[in-house]
């Protein structure tokens, strides 16, 4: 995949412990203590996302279905984020008796709606780059490019599996119509194929230099919502919102429907994929209604500082379904 400016000439490496990583979800709600919902923030370290909702399911005495959660975390990491378990007037188990040391339930409250997938104000980073070699000042000249202008939104690595593996399960599910009973995974296997789609028309985007740009005949998204507008022609009012970070242009999340994107715009995702006619089909054939996703991240609150020669730590505030590697990517390679 295509860089905003160049692939970067330094290394380090992240993950050197849990702790190098943090993760921490912002709900931008208030829960209102009342319903059959309980919201549990929970502190993992070593578990996947869907191990914990597991753990929680099976020690309440529920279906699976019946807890949700906002966004996968990480598992090599330390993660508070939130669940929710419909407990349908059961009683609330004693959780701190019956999870693993490193599953800590740190509050739990009650909540009318079951949370969904999305449901966060944002995601904050806590993140610490070790072992690192090469050009220091590349660093900070990344990462103050970073502050200012934002990231190319690709889905991370964790979307595609360990070796890009859920590619091929995808592939066998909706081009091949090989069967999966399993509902999670295949939301995953869905979630992959679109997500593939969707970073080669975000690369392409990058390599002409408009990722951050609006083109004529784009869908633009309003910052910090799922609203879009098509756009006809691009003038200075639609320039100066995209410098203030208010839009961002847009690229298909593939599905049944015809794409709102026009002109220049569609040409450019047309050709990106141009090759991809069986994915394209398959999700068709699945019954997935075509939506949008922001090309660009903002990259807020972005600090960091120095541990030592070889080390440093950063920290930064990302919404809902961006990837704190993508930002990592375009700063040094890890």
């Amino acid at each position: 995949m295509a860089y905003s400016s160049r692939r970067p000439e330094t290394n380090g490496e992240i993950r050197a412990r849990p702790e190098d990583f943090r993760v921490d979800e912002r709900l931008g709600f208030d829960l209102e203590d009342t319903g059959q919902h309980l919201w549990l923030r929970i502190r993992k370290t070593g578990y996947t996302t869907e191990q914990v909702a597991g753990l929680l399911a099976r020690q309440a005495g529920v279906l699976r279905r019946a807890v949700s959660y906002a966004g996968m975390k990480d598992r090599q990491a330390v993660t508070r984020q939130w669940f929710s378990v419909d407990l349908a007037g059961r009683p609330s188990p004693e959780w701190s008796q019956q999870l693993p040391s490193d599953v800590v339930v740190e509050a739990q409250r009650f909540h009318r709606r079951k949370l969904r997938r999305g449901a966060l104000a944002s995601n904050q980073f806590e993140i610490t780059i070790s072992s690192i070699e090469g050009d220091v000042s590349e660093i900070q000249n990344r990462l103050s490019e970073v502050a200012t202008r934002g990231v190319p939104n690709y889905f991370g690595p964790q979307r595609f599996g360990i070796d890009g593996r859920n590619v091929e399960r995808a592939w066998k599910l909706i081009v091949e119509h090989k069967s999966e009973r399993d509902r999670h995974r295949r939301s995953l296997m869905f979630s992959t194929a679109r997500g593939l789609l969707f970073n080669r028309v975000l690369s392409a985007r990058v390599e002409l230099r408009s990722w951050d740009q609006a083109l004529d005949g784009d869908v633009m998204q309003l910052d910090g919502s799922r609203s879009v507008f098509d756009v006809e022609h691009v003038d200075e009012i639609l320039a100066e919102r995209l410098r203030t970070f208010d839009v961002h242009a847009t690229g298909p999340l593939w599905g049944r429907g015809r794409s709102r994107v026009r002109g220049l715009a569609s040409e450019l995702e047309s050709q990106a994929l141009t090759d991809c006619r069986d994915w394209r089909e398959g999700l068709e054939h699945a019954g997935l209604e075509q939506s949008r996703r922001a090309l660009r991240v903002p990259v807020r609150g972005l600090v960091w500082h120095w541990l030592d020669e070889q080390s440093l730590w950063l920290s930064f505030t990302l919404p809902p379904g961006a990837y704190a590697t993508s930002v990592l990517r375009e700063v040094i390679n890890v």
